[in-house]
């Protein structure tokens, strides 16, 4: 028999990778360790999702035209690689669930620390939340065409659901996503395979057949060197706004790669498997997704019948118009339009779902730290299945919440996807800001390290961010009105302003940033 010592050596030798940096950094194994590497991939890529950005493509088209759009995804893609490789590195460290707000704690130092986790959890808390409400609506938006074209178009009389009834369709599938993650995250993992293949396969349908199916397609001067403004319906007439403003769409597409930060704590070797599955992520949407505009944008019938409130889709999906013009005009039906929207319908569901498990992971890791009031109901974990469920409905009830406005105002869409995207890529910024200053011997590297380029590319990715961010605070239509102002500043000054209010009179005192479970030697990291 060997001596307690000895017993422990062999345990700690025996520990996943992942787990073994988990303890050192002081936190016990409490999730359900059993992902892969496949599986974390295809939730963090479920996360982006191919057609994402289908409900920003006409108004980005109508800013400043194809080239705009589709020169626009081509830069934010370089730029998004320098914060995926950033990112890659620190998760590569910190292999944790809490991720982004753990992160900014160990990086910011023990003076910093604590106020950098608690603006980078809340960030990040708001965003993913956010997320759910911006995907409830792209597939509720996607579904009330698809039932429109379905009941005879809007020329022909379809069925064209109201206010109300799109409520109950986004509430619906918010309540579909809770319910399915309160399940083992197998199931989930289950269910993001099928999203992976369902988006690659689907994808690759919808970008080969749809120019084909078109009767003509437009010339590729069109597609890459046509800009043209539309101030009669923007309001805006400056050519640099336009193109910033355009470009929004690709800003909105191509994040959400932290996915595989969140669930490090139940992937197997996540030091490894974490930087992989981001940087794979990334590159994957960024060839599909150019890939998803460029097929929209060649099979473009009529460009001045896109936004016809007259048309079939009641000019309410650009994209669904494209599709439609497309399919009816070779087929005399519109069935196959009907497919190809149910494609991008199941993106929309399978993305929420997936954003769904991250939001409820950044909740129970917030709250486990006791950073959010009544923090022991939401950290507590099902005893059977080891998902956080009280923190899955915690966050679909807010998602829920963030969607009653659909009942009065217009610009409701504009505002949840601005308050996602600052949230979301805002919580980007401080880790990596914090990386950037930090002492290189202070830093314990992961098996993933970029050496001497880390400070270059942390920079280029924190100034990106910062970009970006300030992109969706920026009106989007004028002249200003109360139809037409974008609410996400006013929304995320309140929020952030309370956060901060609570920090300063009171949080201060209390919260110190991840709370330590495991009592380990947790030195040089």
């Amino acid at each position: 028999m060997g001596t307690v010592e000895e017993h422990v050596a062999v345990n700690r030798q025996a520990l996943d990778s992942g787990e073994k940096r988990l303890n050192e950094l002081g936190y016990k194994q409490e999730l359900r360790r059993e992902m892969t590497l496949f599986k974390t991939m295809a939730i963090t890529f479920s996360s982006m999702a191919v057609f994402t950005g289908t409900p920003l493509y006409g108004p980005s088209l109508r800013y400043a035209g194809p080239a705009s759009i589709v020169w626009g995804w081509v830069v934010v893609s370089f730029f998004t690689w320098f914060v995926g490789f950033a990112m890659a590195e620190i998760c590569s460290s910190f292999p944790t669930t809490g991720s982004l707000y753990f992160w900014a704690a160990h990086l910011a130092g023990p003076r910093w620390g604590p106020f950098a986790s608690w603006c980078c959890a809340w960030l990040e808390t708001i965003g993913l939340i956010a997320g759910i409400g911006a995907q409830a609506y792209s597939g509720s938006q996607t579904l009330q065409i698809i039932i429109l074209l379905s009941t005879g178009t809007n020329k022909g009389g379809g069925y064209f659901a109201p206010r109300s009834v799109f409520l109950c369709i986004y509430i619906c599938l918010i309540i579909i996503w809770a319910v399915l993650n309160t399940f083992a995250l197998q199931v989930i993992a289950f269910l993001d395979i099928i999203s992976m293949w369902w988006q690659i396969i689907g994808g690759l349908v919808v970008i080969i057949m749809l120019p084909l199916v078109a009767q003509h397609t437009q010339p590729a001067s069109y597609v890459f060197t046509h800009f043209e403004l539309s101030p009669e319906a923007t309001g805006v007439t400056s050519k640099p706004y336009a193109v910033i403003l355009s470009v929004l769409l690709s800003n909105y597409c191509l994040y959400g790669y932290d996915t595989a930060a969140h669930l490090t704590e139940e992937t197997k070797g996540a030091d490894k498997t974490g930087p992989i599955a981001i940087l794979s992520s990334i590159g994957i949407i960024t060839l599909f997704g150019w890939a998803y505009v460029l097929a929209l944008t060649f099979s473009i019938q009529d460009p001045s019948y896109l936004y016809d409130v007259n048309n079939e889709t009641a000019a309410a999906l650009v994209p669904a118009q494209i599709i439609y013009d497309a399919v009816y005009g070779r087929f005399h039906s519109y069935t196959g339009a009907i497919v190809f929207l149910c494609i991008i319908w199941g993106s929309f569901f399978f993305c929420g779902l997936s954003v769904t498990t991250s939001a409820a992971r950044v909740v129970y890791a917030l709250s486990r730290d006791k950073g959010i009031p009544y923090s022991p109901i939401w950290r507590k974990i099902h005893p059977k299945n080891k998902v956080p469920t009280n923190a899955v409905w915690l966050s679909a009830a807010i998602g829920i919440i963030l969607g009653l406005p659909i009942l009065k105002l217009d610009v409701i869409f504009t505002a949840i996807i601005s308050i996602s995207t600052i949230g979301w890529v805002g919580g980007y910024a401080i880790p990596i800001f914090a990386r950037l200053i930090m002492k290189e011997e202070n830093f314990k590297p992961g098996p993933f390290y970029l050496g001497r380029t880390s400070r270059p590319i942390c920079l280029i990715a924190f100034l990106w961010i910062c970009y970006t961010c300030s992109a969706f605070l920026l009106p989007t239509l004028y002249p200003i009105k109360w139809n037409t102002f974008n609410y996400a500043p006013v929304a995320l000054g309140i929020c952030l302003g309370v956060i901060m209010l609570w920090w300063v009179l009171d949080a201060r005192r209390w919260f110190k940033g991840p709370v330590r479970n495991i009592d380990v030697p947790n030195h040089g990291v």
